[in-house]
């Protein structure tokens, strides 16, 4: 069974930063085109980065030049480094590994991250 195990979401201040990680397990990792997305409250889940197996790189506008997406192809690991963070950012984080043009999609459990004073 696929597994993607979020972690290093939590609680923190506007201006300050945090570090997701995002482990795969059972897949062929180098493949997928692997993600970052969030879900707000009443809101519908939207894009926040994406990197694909060739190492391209694709943001959100709300978070270009602020948060880094990048992969370990050798850990099976997906991160996100996530600075200046806003009020706006508020959401749970969710991982996401895509592959065959979406017929192989798999998604994380989802890390809360919370800005706020």
């Amino acid at each position: 069974q696929v597994q993607l195990v979020e972690s290093g979401g939590g609680l923190v201040q506007p201006g300050g930063s945090l570090r997701l990680s995002c482990v795969v397990s059972r897949i062929t990792f180098i493949l997928y085109t692997m993600g970052w997305y969030r879900q707000a409250p009443g809101k519908q889940r939207e894009l926040v980065a994406t990197i694909s197996s060739g190492g391209t790189t694709n943001y959100g506008d709300s978070v270009k030049d602020r948060f880094t997406i990048s992969r370990d192809n050798m850990k099976n690991t997906v991160s996100l480094q996530m600075n200046n963070l806003k009020s706006e950012d508020t959401a749970v984080y969710y991982c996401n590994a895509r592959y065959n043009r979406g017929k192989n999609d798999y998604w994380g459990q989802g890390t809360q991250v919370t800005v706020s004073p």
